[in-house]
C-alpha cells in the first residue's frame, strides 16, 4: 500500500513541477508592469522588479524607449524541495516615452528599491551624467533609527 501512496505523491510532484514551469515561462513572456510619470524636469518609469539585485539587471534607453532586462534567481531553502517553480527568472519590459519628449539618456539614473521596484528617471535636459544603477542601502535605515 505504501508503494501506491508514494507513486501517487510522485505523480502529483511531477504534475506540479510541470505546471509551475509552464506558469514560469508564461510569466517570462509577459512584459514587466510599469507606471510612466512626468514632472516639469523629468520622466519617471517605475517597473515591478521583485527579487532582483542591481548586478542582475540591464537598463537601456533607445529611441524614446526604456528597456529593462532582469534575471533573478531562486533561493534554496535548507530542508525544502521545490514543488512548484512558478516565478519567472528572466523578465523584461519596455516603456515608450511620448514622441514629443525632449530627453537624452545622459543624466538618467535608475534606482532599485528594497520594496521590489526599479525607478528609472530620465531628465528633460542634459546635465552630462551617465546612466547609473543604484541599490537602496538597508544600513542607512538602521543608522537613522539608532540616531533617533
Amino acid at each position: 500500500m505504501s508503494e501506491l501512496v508514494e507513486a501517487g505523491r510522485s505523480i502529483v510532484r511531477r504534475a506540479l513541477e510541470r505546471l509551475g514551469r509552464g506558469w514560469s515561462k508564461m510569466q517570462e513572456r509577459r512584459p514587466l508592469s510599469y507606471d510612466l510619470l512626468e514632472s516639469d524636469d523629468a520622466y519617471l518609469v517605475v517597473f515591478d522588479a521583485p527579487g532582483v539585485r542591481g548586478e542582475d539587471l540591464n537598463v537601456t534607453f533607445l529611441d524614446h524607449t526604456v528597456e529593462v532586462q532582469l534575471d533573478r534567481f531562486r533561493d534554496f531553502y535548507d530542508g525544502y524541495e521545490m514543488l512548484f517553480p512558478g516565478r519567472g527568472v528572466s523578465l523584461s519590459g519596455s516603456a515608450e516615452l511620448p514622441p514629443d519628449a525632449n530627453v537624452t539618456p545622459r543624466g538618467a539614473n535608475a534606482t532599485l528599491t528594497r520594496n521590489g521596484t526599479l525607478q528609472v528617471e530620465i531628465p528633460k535636459k542634459d546635465d552630462g551624467r551617465d546612466v547609473e544603477v543604484v541599490e537602496e542601502d538597508d544600513e542607512a535605515d538602521f543608522d537613522a533609527a539608532d540616531d533617533a
